[in-house]
């Protein structure tokens, strides 16, 4: 038996802020064992709380997509990076292609009408029931990708959702610091190599 997904966010219960959009601020989002940023100005060489320098090595490759390639490489480099669920990603995308087609106000779009009514969402079959795309978009507000501003209204995080034509997803690495070994633990191994002895 598959094991209940839990999510924080109650449909039932948003609140909204029909005033301003929460997710234009740098946001961190608790994935497991890392934290995944999402800010719309990449981070420069210099520290600018502890001003140390840090020495970077970057590598990227630059491949041209078409269109619906584009969307889906797109989609799923966001979802590696948040670790969405297989449903959340499909719902991602949907919402996506959904955002695709909002009409931009002010050079952008900052909101995006998600309704399901018929068949589908706006109307249209996405592949998915009700039930399937709900636990999906749950999981997108829990994560920060919209928020809500009206009923059926979400504000988009700008930092995943744009209409441009080019994306860098980045993958950072650090080398981890190896921590001194604290008395207790030294005298714990000490013991232990005492009784493999005896």
């Amino acid at each position: 038996m598959a094991k209940q997904k839990t999510f924080k966010t109650d449909l039932r219960t948003l609140e909204y802020s029909p005033d301003s959009n929460p997710l234009v601020d740098s946001a961190e989002v608790p994935v497991k064992r890392k934290r995944v940023r999402s800010a719309l100005a990449s981070k420069t060489l210099v520290d600018a709380e502890t001003g140390e320098v840090q020495a970077t090595a970057v590598i990227q490759q630059i491949e041209e997509k078409d269109t619906d390639e584009f969307v889906k490489v797109f989609s799923a480099g966001i979802a590696a990076a948040y670790e969405l669920t297989r449903t959340g990603q499909r719902v991602f995308q949907a919402v996506l292609k959904e955002y695709e087609q909002t009409p931009m106000s002010r050079g952008y779009a900052d909101s995006i009408y998600l309704a399901w009514f018929g068949d589908g969402l706006s109307g249209r079959d996405i592949g998915m029931s009700e039930y399937t795309f709900k636990r999906g978009l749950r999981e997108l507000l829990d994560k920060g990708f919209i928020a809500p501003q009206a009923p059926n209204v979400f504000w988009v995080n700008p930092a995943l959702f744009f209409k441009g034509d080019r994306v860098m997803l980045v993958k950072e690495y650090r080398r981890k610091v190896a921590r001194a070994k604290t008395e207790q633990e030294s005298l714990e191994e000490q013991g232990q190599q005492r009784l493999l002895e005896d």
